[in-house]
Parts: structure tokens; sequence; C-alpha cells
């Protein structure tokens, strides 16, 4: 073999190694950027959807609790919320989210309280939080992704 050939062959060779990887590199980088962004994405989605029920929740419970008459509208709200989750959150979250809507309609039928048995039921200890066990598996679930 001419010695010419040879040295063609191989700087041809050494720049589609080179192409390739510098191709593989950025490809690989983008899929990287792209993967990220998306998840990032799917966290504020849901730390959107968390926080729009967790307000709605606490207003529902709030007018259940020192009102009789339940606002049907809240309540299709919050459905409406845990269908969203439905979609897109962890079985454990939309568990927890429906015995929040359950504890909330529950409460409409339990006697009303007035301002100071609600400050008397806080200093006590008593369980008044019907979000805490949602927060707590919604913040779990953020925080693992």
């Amino acid at each position: 073999m001419d010695t010419a050939f040879i040295s063609a062959f191989s700087a041809l060779a050494g720049s589609i190694v080179g192409g390739l990887t510098s191709g593989v590199t950025t490809w690989l980088g983008h899929r990287s950027q792209a993967r990220a962004g998306h998840r990032l994405h799917n966290v504020t989605q849901r730390e959107a959807l968390y926080r729009d029920f967790v307000m709605a929740a606490s207003e529902a419970y709030g007018s259940a609790v020192v009102n009789s008459e339940p606002k049907l509208s809240d309540i299709v709200v919050l459905y409406s919320m845990i269908s969203r989750m439905r979609i897109i959150s962890d079985p454990s979250v939309i568990t927890c989210a429906e015995r929040t809507v359950d504890r909330i309609m529950d409460a409409y039928f339990m006697p009303k309280k007035t301002f100071s048995e609600v400050r008397d039921m806080i200093r006590s200890g008593e369980n008044i939080d019907p979000l805490k066990e949602f927060s707590q598996t919604a913040r779990e679930e953020l925080r693992a992704l």
C-alpha cells in the first residue's frame, strides 16, 4: 500500500470520528437539557395545581365549619382539581386529595363552630387541619421529582 493512501485514509477516518463524537455529544447535551426542562415544567405545573387546591380547600373548609349550607360550586372546583391531578399526579396524592374533600363534606354535617370554639380547638391541638396529610404527601411527591 502506498503511504500517501494510508495517511489520507487516517486523516479521513479521524475527521469522521471527530465529527461523530462532536455530533453525539451535542445531541446528548440537548437531550439532557430537554429532559431537565420537561421535569421543571412538570414540577411547576404540579406546584401550581397543589397551591390552588390548598387555597380552594381551605376556603371550602372554613365555610363548612361556620355554615350549614354548602356551596356546591366550591366542591365542584375541588373535584375538577382532583380530576386534573389524576392526569399528572401520583395515586397517593389523589387519594389524599379525595380524603380532604370528604373531610370538608363531613364538616358541613357537624355542629357549626363559633370563632372562639375554633380558637379553642386550635389551642387544644384538636385535628382542625384537613389539608395536613395532603400537603405532606404532595411535598414528598415534589421532592421525589
